[in-house]
């Protein structure tokens, strides 16, 4: 168990080194290839936990992706009886192409836009008689 958060500590009091953005770029940036050679070298039920993990995480990505993509969906509109309907008009479906985004988004974009949402005060302007 953690004692406390030392390391945020240690680093909220005496910063970063200068090019810490760039080492944790050139660490993320290395990490597919050190995953590729673990899983070529591994071997026996070493080799079958990691691939079970592997597989956890692609179907994660798979369902996080499938839940951001928009989806097309038609809808059909019922228009009410207003005198007739012109011949041209008689064979088509009244068919509205719409977007639907999954509730996974939506929520995600309600808990953003509450997360900003801080009340400002109105600022009173002063006249320069209350100035100086």
């Amino acid at each position: 168990m953690p004692q406390n958060n030392y390391m945020e500590l240690f680093k909220k009091r005496y910063g970063e080194r200068l090019d810490a953005d760039e080492r944790r770029r050139k660490k993320e940036a290395r990490k597919p290839h050190e995953d590729a050679e673990k899983a070529r070298s591994l071997r026996g039920i070493k080799a079958k936990l990691y691939n079970k993990q592997k597989y956890k995480e692609k179907v994660q990505m798979q369902k996080a992706i499938k839940a951001h993509e928009e989806k097309s969906v038609d809808v059909k509109v019922d228009q009410p009886d207003e005198g007739a309907i012109p011949t041209y008009l008689m064979d088509r479906e009244n068919v509205n192409q719409t977007k639907i985004l999954s509730n996974m988004v939506k929520q995600k974009r309600k808990e953003k836009a509450g997360k900003w949402n801080v009340p400002i005060e109105k600022v009173k302007a002063m006249s320069e008689a209350e100035m100086f």
